[in-house]
């Protein structure tokens, strides 16, 4: 049974309107063939809303991002919710279903896959990786185990968050037991306020957020934060002194996430993790940081790595947002039509708000944000 709400949106488009970024950072809108379902597992969704991520932002200002390189026109976006139009007889979903998309789609038969570690995929097709189109567009087709279902309390707006959600969950979870830890987060954009949410809902007793932007730390103790830190240009030890000293922390953190991807940030992290104690790099800077190596070493830390996510992530992020323990209201603090979307773009790139959508072509700003109960 389809919901009236979404009727409109249910109805056919005779084109698939997708927004394209082009080689040398130039942007403009192409009608490109609608997708068909090529299984019966396969589902075709119109996307309703569309978060903007740092690596689409990059893409754009810098052509690649390692090894992944803009070389010929490409899609952009790959945080997204929409409505289901289409799906295949073994799909198990149905025509009007409110989902989420996880963008990346693996082989499914590596010895990555097999282990269960498939974010690590060599063949993985990622929406918005060069060369696979993102969701920036009127439709998208997806097998049916990258479809979530959102909670009836959640907009197709904020679930938009539940893939950012999903990084946070999985590098919290590559920190390990966070019952009664303290927690450092660096970072209070989008990701690193819902890391600090995430820690929070592990059970950490303390969670520090730390960032340069008053403004950003202002809204960080209602998204999970016990306490936050204004960054300065201060030496990384001395702002680690200072970190700690906020909380009370006196022999260091037990865990540190770095959302930031910068180097001060995570030498000052290093600094502040107690002896034994876990680091996970979750945002991607500069390739080849200097770091100091003698304090890893002499505190005998943990430093991990976190790649997006992996098997049951969406899951958890599904099930921490409807029970509540997660709260995304709030977090997107700037919406833009279809045609206004390079301006979302700059807007990102001003570091403006915390977390800016696109909607989808011809979306009702008020059906996006709607919830059904």
């Amino acid at each position: 049974m389809t919901i009236p709400l979404y009727d409109q949106l249910l109805s056919h488009q005779a084109v698939n309107e997708a927004f394209v970024l082009y080689p040398g950072g130039s942007f403009g809108y192409e009608k490109r063939d609608i997708p068909t379902l090529q299984a019966e597992r396969d589902v075709l969704v119109r996307v309703v809303a569309t978060g903007l991520c740092g690596s689409d932002v990059h893409y754009w200002q810098h052509g690649r991002i390692g090894r992944y390189v803009v070389e010929d026109p490409i899609v952009l976006g790959h945080e997204s919710s929409g409505i289901v139009v289409q799906c295949g007889s073994q799909s198990g979903l149905t025509v009007g279903d409110r989902v989420v998309l996880e963008p990346g789609i693996a082989c499914n038969t590596c010895h990555f896959c097999r282990a269960g570690r498939y974010n690590l995929c060599r063949e993985m097709r990622f929406a918005a990786t060069p060369p696979y189109n993102g969701t920036l567009a009127t439709y998208y087709r997806v097998p049916a185990e990258c479809c979530y279902k959102l909670p009836s309390h959640v907009s197709l707006r904020d679930g938009a968050l539940i893939e950012p959600l999903s990084v946070a969950v999985h590098s919290c979870r590559l920190a390990g037991d966070m019952q009664e830890k303290s927690v450092v987060v660096f970072g209070a954009g989008p990701v690193g306020l819902l890391c600090a949410g995430v820690a929070r809902a592990f059970g950490a007793s303390t969670v520090v957020v730390v960032d340069v932007v008053m403004s950003r730390l202002q809204s960080a103790v209602k998204y999970g934060a016990t306490h936050t830190h204004q960054a300065t240009s201060e030496s990384a030890e001395e702002n680690a002194i200072a970190i700690l000293g906020t909380a009370g922390l006196g022999l260091g953190a037990d865990i540190v996430l770095d959302a930031t991807g910068a180097e001060p940030c995570m030498n000052s992290g290093i600094h502040a993790l107690a002896p034994g104690g876990t680091f996970v790099q979750v945002g991607l800077g500069r390739p080849n940081p200097s770091l100091p190596v003698g304090q890893i070493c002499d505190k005998e830390i943990v430093f991990k790595g976190s790649f997006r996510y992996g098997p049951g992530d969406y899951k958890t992020a599904i099930g921490l947002v409807s029970s509540h323990r997660i709260r995304l209201e709030g977090l997107v603090t700037h919406e833009f039509s279809f045609s206004q979307a390079e301006e979302a773009f700059h807007n990102v790139a001003s570091r403006a708000g915390v977390k800016s959508v696109i909607y989808g072509p011809g979306v009702d700003e008020h059906v996006a944000r709607a919830t059904l109960s």
